[in-house]
């Protein structure tokens, strides 16, 4: 991960890089391929419009451009009086963001082999059953749209009774065979 911090409008301390660039390393614990951070401090001085009001306020700004590898690059600006306070709660949203897109991808890994324990243990009782009215599972392919036409080559081209599948509508439709030698859908 390449990590640059600048700044506008004052000088950047030794002590200031360093803690900005401790807390950056922290965001590689996700595993995301995080190519590069980008912090750029700014600090803006605004003087009071009210009446009578001579004080100065002064304000940092911190704003965080973290680019992935195969994603979306994030961008975080966060404002504060405290620079120190800007930064943590800048790099805490950052977690925040690079947690939710961790468990998503991790998850979306998971329901496959999730599936597949399923399936197996449904045939392992199904055949434990042999006695009994014995139930095959089947694996579906729910996930890709068909056309009502594909899926009717499909069922044409398999020796099934019934074709599960979501049209383009992303409806769940079943086409079957009927015992007039027609087709019928739900």
């Amino acid at each position: 991960m390449h990590t640059i911090i600048t700044s506008r409008h004052f000088e950047l301390t030794d002590s200031i890089k360093d803690y900005i660039y401790h807390l950056t390393e922290s965001l590689g614990k996700y595993n995301l391929d995080i190519l590069s951070v980008r912090v750029v401090i700014s600090y803006q001085e605004k003087k009071g419009h009210k009446k009578g009001e001579k004080k100065k306020k002064c304000l940092f700004n911190i704003d965080l451009t973290l680019s992935l590898a195969h994603a979306n690059t994030v961008v975080i600006n966060q404002n504060d009086k405290d620079l120190y306070a800007a930064a943590d709660l800048a790099i805490s949203r950052m977690h925040k963001i690079l947690r939710r897109y961790h468990d998503k991808i991790h998850h979306k890994q998971a329901i496959p082999s999730e599936t597949i324990v399923a399936n197996q243990i449904l045939r392992d009782e199904a055949s434990a059953h042999k006695g009994e009215d014995e139930i095959v599972p089947m694996d579906l392919d729910l996930h890709k749209p068909l056309d009502i036409e594909d899926a009717l080559e499909r069922l044409k081209s398999s020796s099934q009774q019934f074709f599960v599948f979501n049209d383009k509508d992303s409806k769940m439709r079943v086409i079957y065979k009927r015992t007039d030698g027609k087709y019928g859908l739900y």
